[in-house]
């Protein structure tokens, strides 16, 4: 395993991977690096080293809205302190996309949903009670109205739902997950591309 030199703006490690045993010992140093924010490994044969990869995971099927109101607003939450958007895991035999719906409606509220099409995908890992789990989560382009109420899922441990307009959403991207950063990047190229 040969590190790459860390971009310490970004803050992620870069590791080129050439032998079966690296993925867990790049993991190990992963987790152990808290200023880190994210891990990309590399190699000769990256199918082979996802497939390593994700064997040292429970894999979790989760899905989301990226819902806009009739101002081209952003619905977001706050869960934790941290900026997010909804979504949450598919049930056992639900469709992808009806999960997203019912995720939606479960954590801000909202009632009346139309999905307009599939946004993208994101992965990212996280442990609890001792097994690490690596969660992908289908991302859906959605349109609500702003004339529902909006109801926080308290017991998801949301403090706050609200509509962002752009300076909402600059903030959004101060202080919110990673990989939640793409999903924005292409929600906005999806909303400049419709207008």
């Amino acid at each position: 395993m040969r590190p790459e030199r860390p971009d310490k703006l970004t803050q992620w490690l870069q590791l080129r991977i050439d032998h079966d045993e690296e993925p867990a010992a790049a993991l190990e140093r992963f987790t152990q690096t808290a200023e880190l924010r994210g891990l990309l490994l590399f190699g000769p044969d990256p199918e082979a080293i996802w497939e390593r990869f994700k064997a040292s995971y429970t894999f979790v099927q989760a899905a989301g809205g990226v819902v806009s109101d009739e101002r081209g607003r952003l619905l977001a939450i706050r869960r934790l302190g941290v900026w997010d958007l909804p979504k949450g895991k598919v049930d056992a035999g639900e469709a992808i996309d009806e999960a997203a719906v019912r995720e939606v409606r479960e954590e801000c509220g909202l009632q009346v949903l139309t999905i307009e099409a599939p946004l993208c995908h994101t992965w990212h890992t996280y442990e609890r009670k001792g097994v690490n789990h690596l969660k992908r989560t289908d991302w859906f382009l959605m349109n609500a109205s702003s004339a529902e109420r909006l109801v926080p899922q308290e017991d998801e441990a949301i403090e706050q739902v609200t509509w962002l307009d752009a300076a909402g959403l600059a903030r959004m991207r101060q202080d919110t997950y990673p990989s939640l950063l793409s999903v924005l990047d292409a929600w906005e190229q999806a909303r400049r591309s419709r207008t």
